[in-house]
């Protein structure tokens, strides 16, 4: 009785941080042949679209601003789908049963999953940014660009990413998440077009509440609608996707 009294704090105080989960999972994104393509394909793009911007683009496009934008734009498409793998891959990959049995509760390996994702995100910002500083130097463009500017764009992104992660978690299969995450939010703006729902759509659809967050400011109903509807897209996923989570057998 006294050995287990002594051994259990010992157990208790060996079980890794949120912290040593989240490198984990950051580096597991990478670790697997489809997120390290899919991360040379994102590097990829933001390079191909700043040399494009740069040689072909319209003069307006042709500064800090516009090339830190169109960057987020062309990465803000495939980066959730990351999001997604960092979930799926266990039960693709068939390492659910060695991740959760290292890590019983299963909870604290989501939110490491979600930590990671953020950091990931804030990484692909970054490379985005430093692209467009690159860029602007050949370009000769205005190199105006506030903070405002670059902490939408991180919202724009993290927003993506999070609904990547919470269609992974609520559906636990990369090709369904995948297909699904293209599709229902297209299928919802083509219901919100119809005039019954556009009230509806202004607080719920994410293409109509994350449109301002590319503007020079959004007004505080702007962004209570995009809260409400981040509420729905990523927390309320998140919520249904861990307790199916909890419920299912891993093997």
């Amino acid at each position: 009785m006294t050995a287990y009294a002594e051994t259990a704090p010992r157990l208790a105080l060996s079980r890794p941080g949120i912290g040593r989960l989240a490198s984990v999972e950051l580096r597991k994104m990478a670790d697997t042949r489809a997120g390290f393509w899919l991360l040379l394909t994102i590097g990829l793009l933001i390079a191909a679209i700043t040399v494009i911007v740069v040689i072909w683009g319209e003069t307006a496009d042709q500064n800090l601003a516009g090339i830190f934008g169109d960057t987020i734009e062309i990465t803000s498409v495939l980066l959730p789908v990351l999001g997604i793998l960092s979930v799926t891959s266990e039960w693709s990959q068939r390492t659910g049963l060695a991740t959760f049995s290292l890590v019983p509760e299963r909870e604290r390996v989501i939110a490491a999953k979600v930590v990671a994702a953020v950091a990931l995100t804030v990484i692909a910002v970054a490379v985005c940014l430093l692209a467009a500083v690159v860029g602007n130097v050949f370009a000769g463009g205005s190199w105006s660009l506030g903070l405002g500017d670059i902490g939408r764009g991180l919202v724009y992104e993290l927003i993506g990413v999070l609904v990547g992660v919470a269609f992974g978690l609520l559906f636990l299969s990369s090709p369904l998440a995948i297909v699904l995450y293209f599709v229902l939010p297209t299928a919802w703006a083509i219901l919100g077009s119809i005039s019954a729902l556009e009230g509806p759509a202004e607080w719920l659809d994410l293409s109509v509440t994350m449109a301002p967050l590319v503007e020079a400011s959004m007004s505080g109903r702007e962004w209570a609608q995009l809260g409400t509807s981040v509420a729905l897209w990523v927390w309320a996923l998140l919520a249904i996707g861990i307790v199916r989570l909890q419920r299912s057998e891993l093997k």
